[in-house]
This record gives C-alpha cells, structure tokens and sequence, in this order.
C-alpha cells in the first residue's frame, strides 16, 4: 500500500493512504475509531453508475446535453460570466442566481417579441 502526507504539523506528519487499501488490512481495527462503520457501503460513484445504467437513468441521462449544458455555456462564454468574484457558499449561490436570472432575461428579452 502506498502511503501519501496529508499535513504536518511541529512534531509529527500525518500519513493517509486509499481507503480501498484499508479494508482489507488486518491492522484495521487499531486504524480506525470505529473499523466496522467505516469503509463499508457502495460509494457515491457506484451509486451514480448504478442510477445511469438503470433504464430510466439512460433516458434522463441521454437528456442532459440538450437541457442543462446549454445555458452554462451560454452563461460562460456568450455572456462572460466565466468566474465567481465571491467566496463562500452562501454567497456563491447568491451569485450564481444572479447570472441565472442574467441568463433568463436576457432569453425572455431575445424571445418576447415572438412570445406576445
């Protein structure tokens, strides 16, 4: 198993190592705070192939490039809003709204005319 630094400190640096690597190691129990909750479970990624292979996930899946991808390109590269000036989590949605509500605008003034 190959070990990697996570950090370090004045006396001490801390080693991590893949948490595939781990289970089955025979020196677990003494790792670990609660060796038998950890590391057990499909992960996020096994449930997202899980949920794409399914029938229904092939169809919404095979929709995505034509509802959602358009709009974040429009909004990155037709009205160059490219970045987050903000930081933070609370404030990164607050602006992302904003290019939203940018974005919408600017689709409903371009298509209104025919709309009426």
């Amino acid at each position: 198993m190959r070990l990697y630094r996570s950090g370090a400190n004045d006396r001490a640096y801390r080693f991590k190592g893949p948490q595939s690597a781990c289970i089955p190691c025979e020196l677990r129990a003494k790792c670990l705070r609660n060796p038998d909750r950890t590391g057990k479970g499909p992960t996020f990624t096994d449930r997202m192939k899980r949920k794409i292979d399914s029938a229904i996930g092939r169809v919404l899946y095979g929709m995505r490039p034509a509802i959602s991808e358009p709009p974040f390109a429009h909004i990155a590269s037709a009205i160059g809003l490219d970045r987050f000036t903000l930081r933070g989590k609370i404030k990164v949605n607050t602006q992302w709204n904003l290019f939203c509500i940018v974005h919408n605008v600017k689709k409903i003034h371009r298509y209104s005319l025919g709309f009426a």
